[in-house]
């Protein structure tokens, strides 16, 4: 059961949760069609530093289009894109974060065009292309390797007590669909995410330039209500734009639980906080079980 985590509060946690929303006749029973699992994606499901994963594929798209034309090449994003300038992608995340949309506004213009045409199975086929050799910059391994061992493991202790389990991410939800069942034993339909608008002509589904959502902060709550038609009882975040989405599955009827993956392990994978000051703050205040990758799991990687 949960072989690597550290016998610990936070295992104890999970496992005394479960045991109390399984146990027929108990007081927190919770009926199997109820027990709803939401998870974030980026830094609680695979790593996201020091860049996100979709961050990497997105950049090799703008430079290619940068090379390919020079006016382009010479506007931002795509002149940091070009010159291999990861660092102001991570910064307009970081200013988002912050409260400064400046920066994302301009990225996201890029982001929605960057595809704008392909049908979904053509974007699809590039995901799976990216995803097929390419590497984590730091760490060594496949981008496929670098999902938690600690998590997926969770994911198969909740699946095996009847919680169905979905991914609730700002990340793209067609980024992450063609390798969330080989990675997490989770299927396309049940992944949430940010999306671009898309048009149906001469017989396909094409992306659009139109943003549809950004699937991040309060408007996770709204995307898993409007996609499951359940408030969860069970989610999982590492950031501050999961804060609401960890208050909605708490402020229900039924036993809740929220988990807070905590990024300090600076040796086996990454230590920081930034991006989630507020939900550190709000895990010691509400009593949200807080997974420690340094304390909590035995290891790191599958």
């Amino acid at each position: 059961m949960l072989p690597s985590w550290v016998d610990g509060p936070a295992k104890s946690a999970i496992v005394e949760f479960v045991s109390a929303v399984t146990t027929p006749g108990g007081r927190g029973f919770v009926a199997p069609e109820d027990r709803v699992a939401v998870f974030d994606n980026d830094g609680t499901l695979w790593c996201e530093k020091p860049a996100y994963i979709q961050l990497d594929f997105l950049v090799r798209r703008l430079a290619e289009q940068a090379a390919a034309d020079p006016e382009l090449a010479a506007q931002t994003p795509y002149r940091a894109a070009a010159g291999g300038d990861l660092a102001w992608f991570g910064d307009a995340v970081t200013k988002h974060y912050n409260g400064d949309d400046t920066d994302l506004k301009t990225l996201a213009a890029a982001i929605f065009s960057a595809y704008q045409g392909l049908t979904v199975e053509e974007h699809a086929q590039r995901v799976a292309a990216f995803f097929t050799d390419a590497q984590h910059p730091s760490l060594g391994r496949a981008y496929t390797d670098c999902g938690y061992a600690p998590m997926i493991e969770l994911l198969r202790f909740l699946e095996g007590n009847g919680f169905t389990n979905y991914i609730a991410s700002g990340g793209g939800r067609d980024f992450m669909r063609p390798v969330t069942q080989r990675m997490y034993g989770i299927p396309p339909e049940r992944v949430i995410g940010s999306s671009v608008g898309l048009d149906f002509t001469d017989g396909q589904l094409r992306t659009s330039n139109r943003p549809e959502f950004l699937d991040d902060g309060p408007v996770k709550p709204v995307r898993i209500w409007g996609r499951v038609g359940r408030r969860p009882i069970f989610a999982a975040g590492n950031s501050n734009g999961d804060i609401a989405m960890l208050d909605y599955t708490r402020g229900g009827a039924a036993p809740s639980m929220a988990l807070l993956v905590a990024h300090d392990d600076a040796e086996r994978e990454f230590a920081y906080a930034t991006g989630a000051e507020e939900a550190l703050e709000r895990a010691a205040a509400q009593g949200w079980t807080l997974a420690s990758m340094r304390d909590d799991w035995s290891r790191v990687f599958p």
